[in-house]
């Protein structure tokens, strides 16, 4: 029975001999990271991933820099450095094994200067032959790739500058028909950018009222559609305003009002201006009942808009009564339209014919005009 257990235990110390280089056989990770500003980075966060059995561990670097990490079992690893919650950088393919801790460092600093280095090689195309040689295979065949594509973008936005160049110059010179085909040829090469179709639309607009008939009716069209695709890349109110305005001067009034208010929406500080083009084209094109409810908008939306005031006076005197014995009976607001305008431009354009107008509507003759918000004198 001795014999039994002196056996048994010699087995028990045999195991365990055997057993325990398992569990010493352990290695370590130790570095040193540097900030971007070159001085060592305290409170940087090491994650270690072992890759060829799950396995996770983290370490934080102290106020020299430098981190370790002991006990990790042998293998493959990959280390990331990770910093305010940013994964920054990582090394794989890490071997851990006996004896002395396996170094991996990270230099921030290095890693900007490099960054920077490949963001100017893209942008101009051409990579320095050191660069490349910093690169591993995997970065070095993205950045190819990205001087590719920036190469070829290149090309595409000399040729873009060009057309569209050439579409300004025609449109100055009033060539409608060369700057529609130079905007149409830009909006090719590339149909992202809303100016180009903007451009587009007012040439067309333009060329529009050069022709007649079907001809006429098609290139309003066409630019009806260059300022849809405008808006849709771009919301602007002023693409709005002009896009109301050819809509209104192709007769389309109601779909021009729409227009013109979604401009209006779009910057309520000039509104006032949006709704007195509209009041203006109404006017040029006889619709006085439409031009008074445009000018009304327009000094609602900015009652110190000073020639808004003065239009709408003089369209509304376009709706005054003429009474049986002569007399005017102007429509209310006529003559307070009329002394507002005064009130903001006492010597403006339009101050001479603001005061014979109050002088008729008023039935009298008035040479001068008094601020009728002004103080008595006792």
């Amino acid at each position: 029975m001795i014999m039994k257990i002196y056996r048994t235990a010699l087995l028990a110390l045999a195991v365990l001999l055997v057993s325990s280089p398992l569990f010493s056989q352990t290695g370590s990770l130790a570095g040193k990271v540097i900030g971007e500003d070159g001085s060592p980075l305290q409170g940087a966060l090491l994650k270690i991933e072992r890759t060829d059995i799950r396995g996770n561990y983290k370490v934080k670097t102290n106020k020299k820099g430098e981190y370790f990490h002991a006990g990790l079992p042998m293998g493959q690893y990959k280390v990331t450095l990770s910093v305010n919650d940013q994964d920054i950088d990582s090394v794989s393919g890490v071997r851990v094994g006996l004896g002395d801790p396996t170094a991996v460092n990270f230099d921030m600093a290095e890693m900007a200067k490099r960054r920077q280095a490949q963001q100017q090689a893209a942008q101009t195309g051409e990579v320095a032959e050191d660069q490349l040689r910093g690169m591993s295979a995997e970065e070095r065949k993205k950045y190819e790739e990205a001087i590719k594509k920036r190469r070829e973008q290149l090309g595409k936005n000399k040729e873009l500058n060009e057309a569209f160049n050439a579409g300004m110059a025609a449109f100055e010179a009033k060539d409608f028909q060369t700057a529609v085909t130079k905007f149409t040829e830009a909006s090719t090469i590339d149909p992202a950018q809303h100016v180009i179709w903007a451009r587009l639309a007012e040439s067309q607009s333009n060329l529009a009222l050069t022709k007649t008939g079907e001809d006429r009716n098609q290139a309003n069209e066409q630019a009806f559609e260059a300022y849809r695709k405008a808006i849709e890349l771009q919301p602007d109110a002023a693409y709005h305003n002009n896009f109301g305005l050819a809509l209104v001067k192709a007769g389309k009034i109601d779909d021009g009002k729409a227009q013109l208010t979604q401009a209006a929406a779009l910057d309520p500080t000039n509104a006032g201006r949006y709704y007195f083009n509209l009041g203006a084209i109404m006017v040029n094109s006889g619709n006085n009942e439409a031009a008074i409810d445009a000018f009304r908008k327009a000094v609602q939306a900015d009652p110190n808009y000073a020639s808004a005031q003065y239009q709408l006076g003089t369209a509304l005197v376009g709706a005054a009564q003429m009474n049986a014995d002569g007399t005017i009976s102007p429509v209310p607001g006529t003559v307070e339209a009329f002394e507002k305008y005064l009130q903001l431009e006492p010597n403006g354009p339009n101050a001479e014919g603001a005061k014979g107008m109050i002088a008729t509507l008023k039935g009298g003759v008035q040479t001068t005009y008094q601020d009728p918000d002004a103080k008595k004198k006792k």
